[in-house]
This record gives C-alpha cells, structure tokens and sequence, in this order.
C-alpha cells in the first residue's frame, strides 16, 4: 500500500515538473518572438525626411572669382560625390527608397551667432518637418580665444539646436569642423550631447592630406583647395552613415 502511495506521488511530482517546464519554454518562446519582432521594427525604421544645414562644404554656388563653378558641397568634383549625395544615396541603399532631402546654408549662423534668430531664419526648413536633420558647422566660425566667445558661441548653439527640436521629434547628428579646432569641436560635442544628438568626430580627416580638393585638382584659390576633395567628402558622408546604424 506505501509503495503504491509513493509511486502515485512521484507520478504526480514527475507530471507537474514536465507542465512547469512547457509553461517555461512557451514564455521564453513568446518572449524571443517578441523581442525579435521589435528588434525588427527597430531595423525598419526608414529616414523619409533629412535637413543638411552647413556652409560651404555641404553646398556652394558658383563663384567665378574664386574659381568654383559647382552648385553643391565645395569642392567636390560633381554634385553627387559631395557628402550629402554620398548620405543621401547611402539611406537609399539602406531603405530601398532616397529619402526626401532639403539642404540650407547657414553660414550667417557662424559669422553672426550672437544675434542670430533660429525660428526666423529657419521657418521654411523647419516647415519641412524632416524626421532626420545633419549640422554641419564650425568652419566659419572666428576662433573662441575668450571664455565670453565660448559661453556665447555655445548658448548660441544650443539655442539653434531647441530650435530644431520640433514636434516630430527628429534625431539630430552634429559633426566636427572639417578643419579641425579642439574649442569648437568641444563645444559642439557638448552641446550635441545635451540635446540628446548624435556627435561624429571627423577631426582626423585634416591629418590626411589626401583628404584636400588640392590633393586632386590643381585649384588656383587656396580657400577652394584647402576644402575636401571627393576622398574627403565620401569620408564624411560614410562617418555619418555609421554613425546613423549605431
């Protein structure tokens, strides 16, 4: 009579281990299942919209005097090998679709940032509504040889950046001067990260002579040739790509 009690018991204590251990594999399941379907909408997420804001480097119309005869970023050879084509031909490869792209110069911003008016300036590109948006400044930017130039020139620069902090809540990348100043860069790094941005550090490229639009074609204006070349403005436009899949 015992011996049949304890067989009835370790089949019941056999039966409930194999439930809780089906019950354990099934949330483990859906759990995976779940976390690869948002893994999924994560990697899905596609740019539609892009707003380039720079100087020169991201667009230049033509300027006889100076040689250039280009409508796009100094000085690349053509319109698509400057780093906004080299981007926006990237995202397309990425997403099967080029997105949508506006790009607006504002070296007014660098030559007057103390009193420069962000909504005012800006109402048609913010119009746009773009869900991703590329500044690209600091070149034209006098040197911050004061703390006063530094505490302005970064209020400046985060005012700018609120700015650009619409409602559709676009992701914000922000890259270092081309060529390459430790003060400016510090500041655009630091102000980057309190917006909650993206920072890519480009400052190694101007240790690369290779990198120069003199290193491919003989420019009489030294302004021209001390831009990058097409090798330099792929490196660009690849640095951000990068650091857009991060």
């Amino acid at each position: 009579m015992l011996r049949s009690v304890l067989s009835s018991r370790c089949l019941r204590a056999w039966v409930s281990a194999i439930l809780s251990c089906l019950v354990l594999c099934c949330t483990v399941g859906l759990a995976g299942n779940v976390f690869a379907e948002e893994k999924g909408k994560s990697a899905g997420k596609k740019v539609r919209k892009i707003l380039f804001l720079g100087n020169s480097i991201t667009k230049h119309g033509p300027s006889a005097k100076i040689g250039w005869h280009g409508n796009w970023g100094m000085a690349a050879s053509a319109a698509d090998k400057d780093f906004v084509h080299v981007v926006v031909r990237g995202l397309g490869e990425r997403n099967g679709k080029d997105p949508q792209a506006m790009v607006k110069t504002i070296v007014d911003f660098e030559r007057g940032y103390a009193g420069y008016d962000a909504l005012k300036s800006l109402q048609k590109a913010l119009d746009f509504k773009a869900d991703t948006i590329v500044l690209a400044i600091g070149e034209n930017v006098s040197a911050l040889q004061s703390e006063q130039s530094k505490s302005k020139f970064k209020s400046s620069l985060l005012k700018l950046l609120a700015a650009l902090q619409t409602d559709n809540n676009p992701t914000i990348i922000v890259r270092s001067s081309f060529w390459a100043d430790k003060t400016k860069d510090q500041i655009l790094r630091q102000s980057c990260k309190q917006v909650g941005g993206i920072f890519v550090d480009i400052s190694s490229l101007c240790k690369d002579e290779s990198t120069y639009a003199r290193a491919e074609v003989d420019y009489s204006h030294a302004g021209v040739a001390a831009h990058p070349g097409d090798k330099g403005m792929r490196a660009i436009g690849e640095a951000i790509l990068k650091a857009m899949e991060k």
